[in-house]
């Protein structure tokens, strides 16, 4: 009879959960609900300004140089307001998101505290065996917030895999293990005391997840299982390394659509239907500025602010930084991927906006494109 008060207690709580759930009239689990057609018939000027910035292509198209986009998709109110495809893309075809892969790796992170699976101050070792016993310093909150304290070395193009942590990962010697190949670098610093963003955290964070949640959750698939499908996204594929691992730093597919459901699922905070997916707290905490962010950053970008696995619009007073999109609500935050990938969530304007593309040179005006996507999905 001692069990009663603990299962009012859990019911009351789970109760409690989904009261605290966004209420909508459409969810997008079986497609989004389109007024594409309203939208294009009262903002063609400002969708003629969008398209006149983003699709237009300089030079031949082989010769990949300026502002390449594939596809974008505006999604507000919970409707697709917008999307436009090129280069031989279309709405079913799946697109490479680089490390927008990684704020995907933030999701099932919190799917997995939300399950009991792990806690952010496990260390990695609780969940992997045979790693270097220095790196068992390292907890789950320092991946998700790039704060390992790792030495590590994030350059892509132009460099070699001897000079570059992330291309020898990738494509050299770590690419049978990855998870391993992170944990044997030697520290920088404390883990928890810097920041440095690292596809090297993600993939030590991804090898904890599928130990966290693979086995009560259908093995390798359980990021279908837990997070595509319940949110209806089917085109999904997320590649693993040569010892089986999800590789969450880079190499997630889907389609432009199916990434806005995933955005869309931070914009409810983190729940789909009346239920709640990720812990209440979660998002808010994740599209927080990092307490090692806000101590020591290393090699940090120009418009760098970091959230767990998300970059965030907000001014950081104490560094004297001002917002990275100036032109653009302070609450936006987003996913963002090597040649322009993004997931951009705007709660103050109910609003998800999705862009693919291939700028192979840093071609693209953050803020600018921002602003010219809400003009045209604006309420």
């Amino acid at each position: 009879m001692k069990t009663a008060p603990l299962l009012a207690a859990a019911l009351l709580a789970a109760s409690t959960a989904a009261a605290q759930c966004p209420s909508r009239p459409l969810w997008p689990t079986a497609g989004w609900s389109s007024r594409a057609a309203q939208v294009a018939a009262a903002r063609a000027p400002e969708i003629a300004a969008l398209e006149q910035y983003l699709f237009t292509l300089t030079g031949a198209d082989a010769e990949r140089k300026g502002i390449r986009t594939d596809g974008i998709v505006i999604i507000q109110g919970g409707e697709l307001a917008y999307e436009r495809y090129a280069r031989g893309f279309d709405a079913s075809r799946r697109h490479l998101s680089w490390s927008v892969s990684k704020s995907f790796g933030n999701a099932l992170a919190g799917i997995a505290v939300q399950k009991g699976a792990l806690s952010l101050s496990d260390s990695v070792c609780s969940h992997l065996q045979g790693l270097p016993p220095a790196s068992c310093a390292i907890r789950v909150q320092d991946l998700l917030e790039f704060a390992s304290g790792l030495d590590w070395r994030e350059s892509y193009e132009g460099q070699s895999n001897q000079a570059s942590s992330v291309l020898a990962m990738l494509y050299g010697e770590g690419r049978s293990d990855m998870a391993r190949f992170v944990a044997a670098h030697p520290f920088r610093d404390p883990p928890g005391t810097s920041w440095e963003y690292s596809s090297g955290d993600a993939n030590l964070l991804g090898a904890v997840l599928d130990a966290a949640l693979g086995p009560a959750n259908g093995g390798p698939s359980y990021p279908w299982t837990l997070l595509f499908d319940p949110l209806g996204i089917s085109s999904a594929v997320w590649e693993r390394d040569g010892s089986g691992t999800l590789i969450a730093s880079s190499y997630l597919y889907a389609s432009p659509r199916d990434l806005a459901k995933f955005g869309f699922l931070f914009l409810n905070d983190g729940c789909w239907e009346g239920r709640r997916i990720l812990p209440a707290g979660w998002v808010a905490d994740s599209t927080a500025v990092t307490a090692p962010f806000l101590s020591r950053r290393i090699d940090r970008g120009p418009e760098d602010v970091g959230g767990r696995m998300w970059w965030l619009n907000r001014a950081v007073p104490e560094l004297s930084f001002p917002p990275p999109w100036p032109d653009v609500p302070a609450d936006a935050y987003a996913a963002l991927g090597h040649w322009g990938q993004s997931i951009t969530v705007v709660p103050s304007l109910d609003m998800v906006v999705v862009r693919v593309g291939d700028d192979r040179e840093p071609a693209l005006d953050f803020d600018r494109f921002l602003s010219l996507a809400i003009a045209v999905g604006r309420p």
